[in-house]
């Protein structure tokens, strides 16, 4: 039978350390086949998103909306599944919530690229946009870097408020900032998941910074200022997810740079030794089905543990 697996039960699937492992895998098996996504404009402003992936062994198919007007009512921006399928029977195995596989493997994704190119791992954080991409990128860092103080700037006081209280939950030290800009040169951990519907982030970051950027996924959707993503750019280093990123990485593409000549995630992965960037480091994350089907393979992997052992 196919198993439903509902927001809590998909979270217990996707633990970080080990969707940090299968990224890895991933991004290193030639199996692994991404079509491009199909993204559907509705009507009021909303997005259907159709993103589909394969290996030797399942086949996912990612179907989402993403309503940015949600956020002034309380209802999650993003809601929808994914459906695993096994490749050699057509089997339907799994269908997981999808707005929970999008903020885990999102995390998990920003805190592999921070493991690998983050000068100053152990922060402080600064987290600018408390919704539920703040929520799991407090949590994938707290789990994989040695973080204990975390600020976080929101234009909603209670999201902020909520979000400081779960990190004093993890034994973090954390405080509401009004403003991202003014701390931001105490912090050389950053991740901005905001909206995107306006510019967040405009001070220049330190030069031992890591910026994760994921609000932003369309050309025209932004959240760093033009003038910092320059600054990363010509002072220090960008990396982007994946090459479709030249067509998505709004921040990247309204500075005017040529996306297409910064490294990608999985160059970096491959590499055997890691560059040691110079200068601030911008990590840009637009989303990408594979990362989806990382997540899969994940669950896919600890529902059999977990069955094996029963």
């Amino acid at each position: 039978m196919t198993q439903l697996l509902e927001a809590s039960h998909t979270a217990a699937r996707l633990p970080y350390p080990a969707l940090v492992a299968q990224l890895r895998a991933l991004l290193a098996d030639p199996s692994v086949q991404v079509p491009p996504r199909l993204v559907q404009a509705l009507p009021g402003g909303g997005s259907l998103f159709v993103m589909p992936a394969l290996d030797g062994r399942i086949a996912i198919a990612k179907l989402i909306t993403f309503t940015p007007g949600n956020a002034e009512t309380g209802r999650p921006a993003i809601q929808g599944d994914v459906v695993v399928f096994d490749v050699a029977t057509g089997r339907r195995m799994l269908i997981l919530d999808g707005p929970t596989v999008t903020a885990r493997r999102t995390a998990a994704v920003s805190l592999l690229a921070a493991q690998l190119l983050a000068p100053n791992p152990a922060g402080p954080l600064l987290i600018v946009g408390a919704g539920a991409q703040g929520r799991s990128h407090l949590e994938a860092f707290a789990q994989g870097l040695p973080l204990r103080q975390v600020f976080v700037a929101s234009r909603s006081v209670g999201s902020a408020l909520a979000l400081v209280a779960h990190a004093k939950d993890l034994g973090l030290d954390a405080t509401v900032v009004r403003d991202a800009n003014e701390v931001l040169a105490d912090c050389p951990l950053v991740v901005t998941c905001t909206s995107a519907d306006g510019v967040a982030l405009k001070a220049l970051p330190r030069a031992d910074a890591f910026i994760a950027a994921v609000g932003s996924f369309t050309p025209r959707m932004v959240e760093l200022s033009p003038e910092l993503c320059r600054h990363c750019a010509n002072r220090g280093t960008v990396v982007v997810d994946t090459p479709e990123a030249q067509h998505e990485a709004g921040d990247l593409l309204q500075a005017g740079l040529d996306v297409s000549t910064f490294l990608t995630l999985r160059e970096i992965v491959l590499q055997e030794v890691p560059p040691k960037p110079q200068g601030p480091v911008l990590f840009k994350s637009c989303g990408w089905a594979g990362w989806d089907l990382a997540a899969a393979r994940t669950a896919v992997a600890i529902g059999v543990g977990s069955n094996s052992g029963q």
